[in-house]
């Protein structure tokens, strides 16, 4: 952002805010970072995944892990068993949200505090 303000360039703004806007099409909605905070522990199969997000329905877990696995942030891998097992994990790509997403929950503590008052 500094970068804007300094030139006041209309160009450079656009250049920073279209990847920005990139990521947050990406992961919008409600549910997408929790299934990916959920899969920070590990590969996890789909009624885990369930069980771990409060309030998600079947329905929309498959369609977020869907959009998920086209971003190229969770892998589906189907075991070779009887009935198959699907499996649902982060991949490197999806990782590379951790600073990201560490950042989003300090400055989350932290707003929380100056509207409760507690600063």
């Amino acid at each position: 952002m500094t970068e804007c303000k300094q030139q006041h360039n209309p160009e450079e703004c656009t250049k920073m805010i279209v990847p920005v806007r990139d990521a947050l099409e990406i992961l919008n909605g409600k549910w997408k970072l929790p299934i990916i905070l959920s899969l920070t522990f590990g590969a996890k199969r789909f009624k885990q995944i369930s069980k771990d997000i409060n309030g998600i329905t079947d329905r929309m877990l498959s369609k977020e892990l869907k959009d998920l696995e086209v971003n190229q942030l969770v892998k589906r891998t189907v075991h070779d068993t009887f009935p198959p097992t699907v499996e649902y994990a982060i991949t490197e790509h999806g990782k590379s949200l951790e600073k990201m997403i560490t950042e989003l929950r300090n400055w989350g503590l932290e707003h929380r505090k100056q509207i409760m008052g507690n600063n």
